[in-house]
């Protein structure tokens, strides 16, 4: 099998730009490459692209937007992140602040392109998903 030297999701969109500048503007991702149909951004190590859903390199057919797609962003906070984004911030968030027991304190913002981010902090889980961990 051959070396994979790279992996990244690149989520198709109405507006490429409006959607990147959402993830360096809430996010502190920076833009590696940038034209009007396609933006790539970094931030430690972590990559995203977003894709004009109408670009001619996209298959007929298959030029949908990012329906069914959830982009985890891992924070150490997500209460601070919660009170900066949404509180102060005033960006749409369609899931409130809460603890999972699966192991998870989130919250779900839409970016442009009705792109789902769901911001996410680590916390201990439940007895019953703490067995499921490896």
């Amino acid at each position: 099998m051959e070396t994979m030297t790279s992996f990244y999701p690149v989520v198709m969109t109405t507006d490429a730009a409006a959607s990147a500048r959402f993830f360096q503007d809430h996010f502190g991702f920076t833009q590696t490459f940038a034209a009007d149909w396609y933006v790539s951004l970094v931030r430690d190590g972590s990559e995203v692209a977003f894709l004009a859903s109408d670009h001619p390199t996209i298959p007929a057919g298959f030029g949908a937007t990012a329906r069914g797609l959830l982009l985890n962003v891992e924070v150490d906070d997500a209460r601070a992140a919660h009170e900066r984004l949404v509180v102060d911030g005033g960006l749409e968030c369609v899931l409130t602040l809460r603890d999972e027991p699966f192991g998870q304190r989130h919250f779900i913002l839409v970016a442009p392109g009705g792109v789902l981010v769901d911001v996410i902090e680590p916390i201990e889980p439940s007895p019953e998903f703490a067995a499921a961990f490896a």
